[in-house]
């Protein structure tokens, strides 16, 4: 594997394993529209200076006039829809229960798969479906299988739900490919006046805590701005995209330990057993496909 690549893309991981212990705090402060607003304002600006760094601008300008529609579509699932849900499950549930069902969007992408992009339904995509869900269902039980006793049913499916918009928005995307970069910039920019009205209705364009933004702007530093670059970059130069892409499962059991150390939120063992489940369907999705006849 490229070293650079294997820097950058270890970087990404140290930096999504430290946002789910930064939306449980700023969750704390203000409401998860508030927070999404920050952070995809921060994102904004973020993507806006690669953008013109890249002398990409005219292409963005192009994009929007040949396809309003496609890429307003594009906003609505994420970052708007997407992570509106997926902050208002970290605001229900554990951040150690809201993050590893996050983890199901990749199976989840391979159910969407077969009806959109076409692929075949394999005993692959079942036995990664029975694993991911058999670990949704330990997390959403905290391994009370028997009595199937769901803690906070709603919010489970919250993070279920974030997984669906996820996928789709990564299903679309699969079906007419432009520049990454130049995509999300107009993805982010099309979300911000979304949630601006959204604030506006729900009367919270209010004055925040101080902590509460610089919360809002390290999520939309750091789980979303310079992430989403330095991932694009380290799977531009790598020669092993299914290794590199494997390092992101280094992130969970990293964001364990800190959501204990601090946020004071004890693990539970349920948790560990259901992420390994998930993790391991994912992970055997993606291996040589077994052909189910």
């Amino acid at each position: 594997m490229n070293r650079t690549s294997l820097i950058l893309a270890l970087s990404v991981v140290l930096m999504w394993s430290t946002v789910a212990t930064a939306f449980k705090l700023t969750l704390s402060l203000i409401s998860p529209l508030q927070m999404l607003w920050i952070a995809v304002a921060t994102t904004f600006v973020i993507l806006s200076a690669a953008t013109i760094a890249q002398k990409k601008f005219a292409l963005a300008r192009q994009y929007l006039k040949e396809s309003p529609g496609y890429f307003l579509m594009l906003a609505l699932l994420n970052p708007t829809l997407y992570y509106l849900i997926l902050f208002a499950a970290y605001d229900m549930l554990p951040a150690q229960q809201a993050q590893a069902l996050n983890y199901t969007w990749a199976v989840v992408l391979s159910i969407l798969a077969v009806p959109f992009l076409g692929q075949k339904f394999t005993l692959k995509n079942i036995i990664s479906i029975l694993l991911a869900y058999g670990g949704v269902l330990v997390i959403a039980t905290q391994g009370d299988l028997l009595a199937l006793d769901f803690k906070n049913p709603l919010g489970v499916m919250l993070g279920l739900g974030s997984s669906v918009f996820f996928a789709s928005y990564w299903i679309f995307n699969t079906r007419k490919p432009r520049d990454a970069v130049v995509s999300l910039l107009l993805c982010f920019g099309l979300s911000l006046p979304i949630l601006s009205v959204l604030m506006l209705v729900q009367g919270e364009m209010s004055a925040m805590p101080w902590q509460a933004v610089a919360g809002g702007i390290y999520i939309g530093t750091f789980e979303m701005g310079f992430a989403f670059l330095l991932w694009m970059q380290a799977m531009r130069m790598t020669d092993n995209t299914a290794q590199l892409s494997n390092l992101v499962y280094l992130s969970p059991p990293l964001s364990l330990i800190l959501l204990a150390t601090i946020a004071d939120e004890p693990v539970m063992v349920s948790t560990i057993v259901g992420l390994i489940l998930i993790i391991g369907g994912v992970l055997f999705q993606q291996r040589k496909r077994i052909s189910f006849r």
